[in-house]
């Protein structure tokens, strides 16, 4: 049996960031995963999607970008040149590197501080000082009669496909749905994009919803909220198309079918009933300190609170450092956020009404970034809108959309983190003519307020 200070299920980002620091801190590392190391965000969301999403970009206005140039950088931004499934040896090799102990296989831990792998015809006994879960998520497979005949896409599929479908229809109107809506439209696809809510980008300021179903019905995407998929039909459509009922009596039909209606988590057959940790509703509930049990943490996706790439990186070293004896505690309370359309939405902390419900005297600022020196000189629409805590005159929240609000929002992020003074932020310079300086606006508003 080999022993381990750190054994590590899942190699995504959380799974890597907690490695290359545990071995940074020269802790004797393992590190397990089933599939692809780098996780999804290298090779199935992050990395791709947004190279689409900047190759699209260039091709809605006239630049030298087909489809074919576009898969071409895609394949050599996920190392699949030439190949059908991406190859992750830079991933490994990283690991190697810094010293770390790798297993492709499945994992199960087996009692207190053993993780059993079986993979490549070979078993192997680890004992470890502290397990890290950070098994990372996969896409939710609703349940539709008759999907089940549909060759549906999840997000890999649609960030890979090296052809463009005739028409798409994608189902849910997050982030996944409405970066991708935009790709296909882009590039000429028609597009269904269908949600069950009564606006895309739900979590998101209504604002920021408003402008971006704006943006997607010019690029040629149609949108239907409130309606949810009931049936599945697959070829039921006209010319071969899936034909999928709505539950408000209409229908939608595409030669392709998006499915991005949330994730899941493969807890199922970890053995985390064999530590005590309780996952009977799906998912993992650690505590202050990322703790699910004696001697095992969560990090990643679901651990939550919300599921980014950043959030994971953030929690598998905090998980690495705190298996590893420091006296830390996350910090989760400013969690960026960012959609990567065109134009990107960016947010961090409360809406007024979520503020308002923690008992907050809060109030919301905006301001319309079209007639703003950012908006005269980009010819760009948008809003920054600020919600503040009269009471601690504090930033709790800002929402964002506009061109490099993804970069804007990170002087929010530490606002809110820090509950920097209001009268702080107004005293602060911002470079004109930005973003970063239309907020800056709003904060010598809500000081003098």
């Amino acid at each position: 049996m080999d022993r381990f200070d750190l054994v590590i299920i899942g190699a995504g980002a959380a799974g890597e960031a907690a490695a290359f620091l545990a071995r940074k801190r020269g802790a004797s590392v393992a590190v397990i995963d089933r599939d692809l190391f780098g996780g999804s965000c290298p090779f199935w969301a992050c990395m791709p999607s947004k190279t689409l999403l900047h190759a699209a970009a260039v091709h809605a206005v006239g630049g030298d970008y087909p489809w074919e140039r576009a898969s071409a950088r895609r394949d050599w931004m996920i190392n699949r040149e030439g190949i059908d499934y991406p190859d992750d040896h830079s991933h490994l090799s990283a690991l190697d590197r810094a010293g770390a102990s790798t297993f492709r296989g499945t994992a199960r831990i087996a009692g207190p501080g053993l993780v059993h792998v079986a993979g490549n015809g070979s078993e192997h006994e680890l004992q470890a000082g502290a397990i890290v879960v950070a098994v990372g998520s996969s896409s939710r497979i609703p349940d539709i009669p008759g999907l089940d005949e549909v060759p549906f896409w999840t997000n890999r599929e649609a960030t890979s496909t090296r052809e463009l479908p005739e028409s798409l229809l994608i189902l849910g109107g997050g982030p996944t749905g409405v970066e991708l809506a935009q790709v296909y439209a882009r590039y000429g696809v028609p597009v269904t994009l269908v949600d069950s809510n009564p606006r895309i980008l739900t979590r998101d300021h209504e604002r920021s919803s408003a402008l971006l179903t704006k943006v997607l019905q010019s690029d040629g995407v149609t949108i239907r909220t409130g309606a949810q998929a009931i049936n599945a039909q697959a070829q039921g459509g006209e010319a071969g198309r899936h034909l999928f009922t709505l539950d408000d009596g209409s229908s939608a039909a595409a030669a392709a079918v998006l499915l991005a209606i949330g994730r899941v988590f493969p807890l199922a057959e970890l053995g985390l009933e064999t530590v005590g940790a309780d996952t009977s509703d799906g998912r993992l509930h650690p505590d202050e300190k990322l703790r699910i049990a004696e001697g095992v943490y969560a990090a990643g996706d679901p651990a939550g609170p919300e599921m980014h790439t950043h959030v994971s990186h953030y929690e598998g070293e905090m998980a690495a450092r705190i298996a590893l004896g420091d006296d830390v505690t996350p910090d989760l309370r400013a969690i960026p956020r960012a959609t990567y359309t065109e134009p990107e939405t960016a947010s961090v902390g409360l809406q007024l009404e979520e503020a308002r419900e923690q008992g907050l005297e809060a109030e919301e600022l905006t301001q319309d970034l079209a007639t703003t020196s950012k908006g005269y000189v980009a010819e760009a629409e948008g809003h920054i809108t600020i919600v503040v805590d009269r009471g601690a005159r504090t930033l709790v929240g800002a929402f964002a959309v506009g061109p490099g609000v993804s970069e804007m929002i990170h002087e929010a992020v530490l606002a809110v983190k820090l509950r920097t003074p209001l009268s702080v932020l107004a005293d602060t310079l911002h470079a004109f003519p930005t973003a970063a300086r239309v907020m800056g606006a709003l904060f010598a508003e809500a000081a003098t307020g």
